[in-house]
């Protein structure tokens, strides 16, 4: 996925630079480049998130996946 990513850049960066002035060159690098590879990397990184946020909260309550006869007595 992230070869696709950068050979995507790799030719809007390109085109950014054939343009006729600077300001054209940048808004073609914005919106042919960075807004759809930033959409594209979201989408197809929510399930990673989804993942990575349950892991966490696991992490954070160890003591909440015990049952009531494992917890210790104070």
């Amino acid at each position: 996925m992230h070869i696709v990513v950068i050979a995507w850049l790799y030719v809007t960066v390109l085109m950014a630079l054939t343009e006729t002035s600077v300001v054209a060159g940048i808004l073609t690098l914005v919106f042919y480049g960075l807004a759809p590879t930033t959409l594209l990397l979201w989408l197809f990184g929510g399930a990673g998130r989804r993942r990575r946020a349950a892991r966490m909260s696991r992490e954070a309550s160890p003591a909440s996946d015990r049952t009531d006869h494992e917890k210790p007595e104070h």
